[in-house]
Order: structure tokens, then sequence, then C-alpha cells
């Protein structure tokens, strides 16, 4: 096996837009009163569902670029259709869409993929119906789903599960329907929709984990540069760390607070990831990330940290198996209803390539080595393109032998994740 010091990793790079940024600014632009213009917005397949979705819906977004404008006339100009909503893979699409559509008093019918189709919708039905909005769902509770008017009423709501798409669905909805509402979680969950509407005029107001926005308001055109999204650099970043040599920098990285978890868990790792040429943009923190080559060993990770992290928690997984010793996610139930059972998923296959890996029911545990051992095998991504990026990162790692059966699946969020892989290993 070649020795681990061997793999060099360099050059600069910057990872796509974020997603949950991009998806944001189409439905705010689209909302507003006048042009509001879009640079750097992640063009893949979810973000392309919101954008057709909207169109659908009567807003005039053109063909997503790295950098577009988008003309709207207010909260109230989109329209119901008879054409089916298709979200695809992407539950952002139709969960914060049914709010919209719900505060406007539109009818709409939001379809997907066979992965979003499995995935559930009552969290977000039921505090629509509790506004008044009429939601039907398909009866294993997932889409298809259709969003009809009703009297749209105030409303606070305690989320049992930490979740952005349905806070922002119920803001959207009260935002629009010109109601009040107050949202409370048990942990906090990302928070762009608060800081972009916030940027935009809206008034909110928050208080540890529960935030409002009072009743009758509008939301102006504002321009965002969309930052680099921190949970595909994250991939980079572990690249970094498990590398021999590294000479890699990630620019303009959004280090907002609700998306850093996976940076927070590396650095108890042991992982080295400095940050430079920090500073706040549209509201957000943006930064460059160094990550430094770093000897891991295992941790625990906490309930309260995996909202912040939900989505690297599989690449954490892989980063385990060359920790020293035991790493356990606990807390981490939302990961059996995202684009696939990421953690029966993730256990499976380090398994299937000799890792030491075991399924708990709100989460894992992964046994690392003293020293790197070699991993080989087939993985399964069931069309997740997390599971696929982060299986590529460690088939990257000198004498593993991974081979991934869908690497197309990660159009969905990082298109040019391969090419991006093959620039930073000369």
């Amino acid at each position: 096996m070649a020795p681990l010091k061997e793999l060099r990793v360099e050059g600069t790079l910057r990872v796509p837009g974020d997603k949950s940024i991009s998806h944001r600014a189409l439905i705010l632009a689209s909302l507003a009163r006048g042009k509001s213009r879009i640079r750097n917005i992640l063009q893949s397949e979810d973000v392309n569902a919101t954008a057709d979705s909207l169109r659908k819906l009567g807003a005039a977004i053109p063909a997503l670029s790295s950098d577009f404008y988008v003309t709207a006339r207010g909260m109230r100009d989109l329209r119901s259709t008879e054409q089916q909503l298709d979200c695809r893979n992407s539950g952002t699409t139709a969960r914060l869409l049914a709010g919209v559509a719900a505060g406007a008093g539109l009818r709409a019918k939001f379809v997907g993929d066979a992965s979003l189709s499995r995935r559930p919708m009552r969290r977000v039905a039921e505090p629509l119906r509790a506004m008044g909005a009429h939601v039907d769902l398909a009866p294993h509770g997932g889409l298809p789903m259709t969003v009809s008017a009703g009297a749209l009423r105030g409303i606070e709501w305690e989320t049992p599960v930490a979740s952005a798409q349905v806070k922002s669905a119920i803001l959207l909805a009260a935002l629009i329907g010109g109601v009040r509402a107050t949202v409370s979680e048990p942990h906090l969950s990302r928070d762009h929709t608060e800081r972009m509407l916030a940027g935009r005029g809206v008034e909110i107001r928050r208080e540890g984990t529960t935030v409002e926005l009072p009743a009758g308001q509008s939301v102006r055109p504002e321009d965002v540069d969309v930052p680099a999204d921190p949970s595909s650099a994250a991939f980079f970043a572990a690249l970094g760390v498990l590398s021999g040599r590294c000479a890699l920098q990630l620019t303009d990285v959004c280090l907002n607070e609700t998306r850093i978890g996976f940076l927070l868990a590396l650095g108890r790792m042991g992982g080295r990831v400095d940050i430079t040429d920090e500073r706040i943009e549209g509201g957000e923190r943006i930064g460059t990330l160094l990550p430094a080559a770093s000897r891991l060993h295992g941790i625990n990770v906490l309930p309260s940290e995996v909202p912040s992290m939900i989505d690297e928690l599989p690449l954490l997984a892989c980063l385990a198996t060359r920790a020293r010793g035991e790493t356990v996610v606990r807390g981490a139930s939302e990961l059996r209803v995202k684009e696939s059972d990421r953690i029966a998923a993730v256990v499976s296959n380090l398994r299937t390539i000799g890792a030491q890996a075991d399924e708990l029911p709100d989460g894992f545990r992964v046994v690392g080595f003293a020293e790197p051992k070699p991993l080989r095998g087939a993985v399964r991504t069931l069309g997740d393109h997390r599971m696929a990026m982060a299986f590529g990162i460690l088939g990257a790692m000198p004498g593993n032998e991974i081979t991934v059966d869908d690497a197309d699946c990660v159009a969905v969020s990082y298109p040019g994740f391969w090419r991006d892989l093959d620039r930073v290993l000369p």
C-alpha cells in the first residue's frame, strides 16, 4: 500500500454556490417588487427544480447563469397552475414552495422523483393546515402533495425536529399571507431564510431557538452574490486533512454559524483548518479555508451538534475510518429520511469496503484504524449525492480501491465534483 504521506492536495478552488441560499435567492426575488440581481448561483438539478417550479407559478426566472436578474411585481403576483411542479430530488423545493403557495392562496400540485416521493411531508403539511391552508398528501404522507387556498391565520408552532425547511415554509406562508408566525425549535436549524428576509427589509425577531415574524410586511428586492457552499467545501477540507501534504485554498466559503458544525467537529478530531480573509457579505460570514494534513482521533457527536452538520455526516463517517479510536454520532434520526436512509446506507457501504461500522437507531458508530488499512469494494449510492461524494473522498486515499455505482448523482448539488477532485490531486 502506498503510504498516506504520498497523497498531495493543492490548488485554489471555489466550490459552487451555496444550495440553501441559491433556492432562497430565487424565491425571495420572485416575491419582491422590483429587480434583483443574482450572481454565482448554484446551477444544479435541485436549484433548477426550484427555478422551473417558480416559472410555472408565473415568476419571470431566466435561464440560470453566473449573473442574471429577476424582475417581479410583488408577493401576490404568483398564480395557480394546473401544471405539476416537479421538485425532482429537492425537498427544499417542495417544502418552501408549499409555504409560498399556502401564503399566496394558490393551488399547486407537487411531485418528485422516487426518492423525494418517499420523504416525509406531514411535517410541513401540519403547520400549513394549522394556518388554514388545505394540504393533501399521498396515503404514505409524502408526495404527491396538493396545496390549495384557505383563510390564512397566524401561528405559534413548535417543531419536534429542527428543520430549516419547515421553519422557512411557515415564515414564507406568514409573510405572503400577511399574518404573524412564531416558530420554536429544539435546536437552532439553518437561519438563511431569516437572514435573507432581514436583508430585504422584513422584521425578524429571534430569541434562542425561537423566531418571530410580525404580520403585515413585504419584501424588497436585493442583489445577492451567493457564497460557496460549506457542505460542498467540507469534502475538500476533509481531503486536505487526510492528505500527506496539503496546499489547498477553498475560497469564498459561507461560514454561517448554523453551517459549520462539520468544521468544528473536524477540529475536535484533531483536523486543522485555518480560516483567512474573513468578512461579512450579504449578512453572512465568508472566508477562505486552508486545510492542513493532520492526524485524527475519534469523537462523540452530540444531538445538539447534528443540525449544523446534517449533510456532512456521511462524510464524517468516512473520515472516521482514518481516525484513531471510535467515532459515535447520536441524535441523527433525521438521516433516515434524507435522499436515502443515510444511516443504513453509510454503515452498509463502510462494511462492504472493509471498515468497522455499526448502525444505531439514531446514528452510527465507526471504529478507525491505528494505521491506515486498505479499503476496497463497490459502493451503492442509492442515488444519494452526499454518499457518492463522501466515498469519492475516501476512494482518493492511497491504497483504497473504491468504486461508486452512480457517479452522476452528484449533479443534484455539485455537478463538477469529480472534475474538481481531479484538479486538486496533481
